[in-house]
């Protein structure tokens, strides 16, 4: 079975690093907010080109304490993808604001900005942009959109951990961002974790309180805080990790290149790469779509190939937002009933990627 990501092989390649880092933790006698989690925070910040990085308990929280820290909640308004995983609108409702969802782009699945102004209101606070599986949203139209109706921009960059648009990383290409460290992640933890980037001082120190149960002086609580803090365990995988994720991302990069010169089955749509570059996609997700996802699921599976499904119900139809139920998204729904995401990671080989793209070749002409 050629496997759609292997975390344990993935790990394993550095295996020597982390052991070393996990037993400089352990013997350090510090176990929360100490040297791991400064110094990679100090460290993802300077990948990323920004100030400042506060290391969290997961992405939603990320997200949810951005939205927090710039005082958006009750009677505002958040424009939000429609296509899009669920925790990026949570984190709106959490706050008590309102997701005003805006449909993608259809052949790069990341949100259209000639969609959004349409949806901008008296009661509109930011933008949340998404870099879907890995791909950087076109974000100078939507920065442009932003500074005319006085917005903030906001980025959910879960799945796009060191792309790059306009020369800059995402992470520095709004007012603040949101980080997933989950294991399967292109930089992943061994657990759940995450981070904010910010260049506001302010925006800042408020966060690295809030973090702390509101506290930045042990007893002395500043703000009505959350416990969100990344582990320092989980801080010191990290810090391995990071030194080879433009390399992890380069291999990905290489996978996909291959994928999108070799699938030819006119059965199949591939993704579209928005940016004229090698630098914008990261590839998470090697996402394409079909008419027959189910019955190419199952041709996969029996040829030895395991194929995700990303996302299957769209935000809008899931039971938690009932209230949108009867709303319609045709692009987004279009997007949950075809895609199906194939074998993608910094381990995988071009042989089992040429295995991949003989069977999806060969698919129907089986039959």
């Amino acid at each position: 079975m050629i496997p759609f990501l292997d975390l344990k092989e993935i790990n394993m390649r550095h295996e020597k690093e982390i052991t070393q880092s996990i037993t400089n933790f352990l013997h350090s006698g510090w176990y929360i907010l100490g040297k791991q989690v400064e110094e990679f925070e100090k460290q993802f910040a300077d990948y990323c080109g920004v100030k400042y990085c506060i290391g969290v308990a997961n992405g939603l929280d990320a997200l949810s304490l951005i939205i927090r820290a710039y005082g958006i909640g009750e009677g505002d308004e958040i424009i939000v993808p429609s296509n899009t995983y669920i925790a990026t609108i949570l984190a709106i409702s959490a706050n008590g604001a309102t997701p005003i969802l805006v449909e993608p782009n259809l052949l790069s699945f990341n949100i259209d900005p000639k969609a959004i102004e349409e949806k901008i209101t008296p009661r509109t606070k930011a933008i949340m942009v998404v870099h879907l599986y890995g791909q950087a949203c076109d974000m100078n139209p939507i920065n442009e959109l932003a500074k005319k109706y006085g917005l903030r921009v906001f980025e959910d960059c879960a799945q796009a951990h060191g792309a790059i648009y306009d020369e800059k990383r995402v992470g520095n290409l709004g007012d603040a961002a949101a980080f997933s460290f989950y294991p399967g992640k292109n930089l992943g933890a061994l657990g759940d974790g995450g981070a904010i980037t910010v260049n506001d001082e302010e925006i800042y120190q408020q966060l690295k309180a809030v973090r702390n149960y509101g506290s930045h002086r042990k007893y002395e609580n500043l703000y009505k805080g959350v416990n969100s803090r990344l582990d320092e365990l989980h801080a010191a995988v990290l810090k391995v990790k990071l030194k080879y994720l433009d390399e992890d991302n380069q291999a990905r990069r290489n996978i996909a290149k291959y994928y999108s010169q070799n699938i030819v089955n006119p059965l199949i749509t591939l993704p579209l790469v928005e940016q004229e570059d090698d630098v914008s996609h990261v590839w998470h997700l090697y996402v394409i779509r079909t008419d027959d996802r189910e019955g190419l699921q199952t041709y996969l599976t029996s040829q030895g190939i395991q194929a995700l499904i990303h996302y299957p119900i769209p935000p809008h139809k899931q039971k938690a937002y009932k209230e949108w139920n009867e709303e319609e998204f045709p692009i987004s729904e279009k997007i949950h009933n075809e895609v199906l995401s194939l074998p993608i990671s910094p381990v995988m080989t071009l042989e089992d990627a040429a295995k991949v793209v003989e069977a999806l070749n060969e698919y129907k002409k089986a039959f």
